[in-house]
């Protein structure tokens, strides 16, 4: 009210400014729903539908509308020209600005090295993907044509392949897709942040997803796998190779790949080189961390490290104290620095104008069908074309009859407009063929240009019959993508740029000399958080910040040197270090844990084990009344895996699990209010993570295991009550001399 009161004042303070304005000054009060829907709405669509998201051609609108200015400026053959004139008259098509032109044709080009293969060939400095100082020049001055392999892209889009759009000023016609080839899509590196949602698409080995989509065309069941090896990066560098991880990407489209630089020693100037990098970090990047862990005190084995980046590509130079082992000390590198990085994917790309995430194998068979399509309607557009050609050949044919017949019919016509209407009724021909006739120069009317024109009748005839064919026969249409495929995986295919390193032979990377070793405090909440502090943080301010309704349940004095298990909902453990993460305080939540160690998607953790040793056992409580006793030694890795899968049943929900260094005795009850007292020894251990285990409780229908804690002699009056001499045993209710109250669970 106060504030239309101002209003209305402010109205009767200057009436000849809000006089001739309708609706100045008013204040109207509307919708949240309705703003979001009307005003904010279409631009999230606008957002995601034509700028930020590719399609199944394997470009977003900006990529298109340049390499068709490109492309239409005769840039696949001839010279070079400047970048400031392709910029210029691609805003005939994109009119977001000449900066944004020119950045979206930095990353196709050579120069950049962003793509595995890039669209344009280019003259200039255009920066490179691997460093974020070496800035691209203006322009104006550099150079620029399509690359060779950008012919793969047009072929056949003049013969109806793809539909053109009007632009965005009615004066020219656009592409609504390009009618690649070959799967685009997967060959080259995009990524997008729309509105809500993002893209995330690695680059493939051009030979491999070739091979892969034949393979799929010939048989929809084949193993994706089995011929696409693993992404390929063009600064290269080497993929850490875990086939079920990848399995999981190529049928949904999401998860990550861990990348690791590339490095050699020279020993004789006692130094190493790194030649290649991840594709998610810069050389820049990589510098500011060593030097940061070199001055924290972290790194020792370092006494210079520097930029030798030049013309024949990315260099980082690092110059070792006298005895340092490289090994080591690149083993530690790829932990700590972005050395060694994680590319997560996110196959989103537009379907029909809506956005979906979908693994290799959807994708493939998208673009087949796309790529199909395509051939239909270039087959479509050639047999009316022949057609055509065919119905004028044909009129021709009936004149060879009798030509002087022609010449006559069209020497004794008054009017020239009554001659094509004489030559129909003369030979019996349509208005078409008359036209065609009509229009035949004088110098053409002999018997020996006729047949030769007539010649192409038949070749004509058998084309319409094959093209016709092709339309009706879905093997046949299979055939061409399959030879195209093969076409161009032969011109363009290329050796893999990243090395695949497989499990079994990737290097340890520990490194516990370098770790400092003092106690902390470890604590785990229920929602997932972790917090690593210290006693003397502890005795400032003990009072834990917490999320609502998140609280402690589990909480070990430690050593910052222990390793940490986190057990997942997804049956999975994931190893890590009290050193890897930073000592904090009581009064911050702390991280959560499954963004920390980017476990998959819906995954969280579900308990917590600090282990100095790989000694003694776990024990894997299930509701089914099973206890699987599993050696530790089976969670000990000689390589540094950060994860490993089926740590443990999925056959029943777990209930709790346990570290024990040797054997005890241990409570367990269940939901019918019975316990059951049993020694950890009376079950056999497993060297299988996933085993089941043996059955303790037995258990009436409708219930389960609620709970395990260690016993101690306080805990009942009369424990023999609890005790059985065989397993599985059903366990007692508690008697009138016991209370639940003494049992801690």
């Amino acid at each position: 009210m106060a504030r239309k009161k101002k209003t209305e004042e402010a109205k009767k303070q200057t009436p000849e400014l809000t006089a001739h304005i309708l609706g100045a000054g008013e204040v109207n009060e509307q919708d949240i729903t309705y703003t979001l829907e009307n005003n904010y709405m279409p631009y999230a669509m606008s957002v995601i539908l034509s700028r930020a998201i590719p399609e199944i051609d394997g470009f977003k609108p900006s990529h298109r509308k340049l390499l068709y200015t490109m492309y239409l400026m005769g840039l696949l053959k001839g010279d070079k020209v400047k970048s400031a004139n392709i910029v210029g008259r691609t805003m005939q098509l994109n009119p977001h600005g000449d900066q944004a032109i020119y950045e979206t044709m930095v990353r196709l080009t050579r120069g950049n090295e962003t793509l595995l293969h890039p669209y344009i060939d280019s003259k200039g400095n255009f920066g490179k993907a691997y460093s974020k100082n070496m800035q691209y020049a203006a322009s104006r001055y550099t150079e620029a044509k399509l690359d060779k392999i950008s012919a793969e892209l047009f072929a056949d889009i003049d013969k109806d392949t793809v539909d053109f759009v009007p632009n965005y000023d009615n004066s020219m016609t656009e592409p609504t897709l390009f009618p690649v080839r070959f799967p685009s899509i997967l060959v080259n590196s995009n990524m997008g942040i729309a509105v809500g949602m993002a893209s995330n698409i690695c680059s493939f080995n051009l030979n491999e997803v070739c091979r892969t989509a034949i393979e799929l065309i010939k048989n929809p069941d084949h193993v994706i796998a089995d011929t696409l090896k693993a992404p390929d990066f063009s600064g290269g560098g080497r993929l850490i190779y875990d086939r079920a991880k990848l399995e999981e990407i190529y049928e949904t489209g999401r998860g990550a790949v861990r990348i690791r630089s590339r490095y050699e020693y020279d020993k004789k100037n006692n130094c190493i080189d790194i030649t290649e990098i991840p594709p998610t970090t810069t050389s820049e990047a990589i510098i500011e961390k060593i030097i940061e862990l070199n001055k924290t005190g972290k790194l020792r084995d370092i006494s210079d490290i520097r930029d030798e980046t030049d013309k024949s590509g990315l260099k980082i130079t690092i110059d070792l104290k006298r005895g340092t082992d490289p090994e080591k000390l690149m083993n530690t590198l790829f932990k700590k620095t972005p050395l060694e990085d994680y590319f997560s994917c996110n196959f989103n790309i537009l379907i029909g104008n809506v956005p979906k995430v979908i693994g290799v194998r959807e994708i493939l068979n998208e673009w087949t069908a796309f790529r199909s399509e395509c051939i239909k309607r270039k087959t479509f557009f050639e047999l009316e074309k022949a057609k055509e050609k065919l119905h004028l050949l044909l009129g021709l044919k009936k004149i060879l009859l009798d030509i002087d017949k022609a010449i006559k019919i069209v020497r004794e016509t008054e009017e020239e407009a009554d001659v094509v209407p004489n030559l129909m009724i003369g030979f019996g021909i349509d208005e078409t063929q008359a036209e065609y006739v009509a229009e035949i120069k004088l110098r053409h009317l002999n018997r020996e240009y006729i047949l030769k024109r007539l010649s192409d009748i038949d070749d004509l005839q058998k084309s319409i019959e094959d093209m016709e064919d092709i339309l009706k026969s879905k093997s046949r249409i299979k055939k061409i993508i399959i030879s195209e495929l093969e076409d161009v995986s032969k011109k363009y295919g290329k050796d893999r740029r990243t090395e695949i390193i497989y499990v079994d032979e990737e290097e340890s990377n520990d490194s516990d000399d370098e770790i400092p070793d003092y106690p902390v405090k470890l604590f785990f909440t229920k929602e997932g958080y972790f917090k690593k502090i210290t006693p003397l943080s502890l005795r400032m301010s003990s009072e834990q910040k917490l999320k609502d309704g998140d609280e402690i349940v589990y909480e070990t004095d430690a050593s910052n040197a222990d390793e940490i298990l986190f057990f997942t909902n997804k049956c999975q453990v994931y190893k890590t270090r009290a050193c890897e993460f930073p000592d904090t305080k009581a009064s911050v939540l702390g991280d959560f844990i499954s963004s920390k160690l980017a476990m998959d998607k819906d995954e969280l953790p579900v308990n917590m084990t600090v282990i100095k040793k790989y000694t003694g056992y776990m024990l894997f409580v299930f509701e089914n009344g099973k206890i699987a006793k599993i050696d530790m030694d089976a969670y000990e890795t000689k390589t540094n895996r950060k994860k490993l899968i089926k740590a443990y049943s999925d056959k029943s929900p777990l209930v709790s699990c346990i570290h024990i260094e040797e054997d005890a005795d241990y409570v367990i009850r269940s939901t019918s209010g019975r316990f059951l007292i049993f020694n950890s020894g009376s079950i056999s251990p497993k060297t299988t993570k996933d085993s089941q285990g043996v059955a303790i409780m037995t258990l009436k229908k409708g219930h389960k295991v609620a709970g395990i804690t260690l016993y101690n002699e306080n805990m009942f009056v009369k424990p023999s009550r609890y005790r059985t001499k065989t397993l599985p045993a059903a366990g007692s209710t508690l008697s009138s001399e016991d209370s639940f109250e003494q049992i801690s669970f």
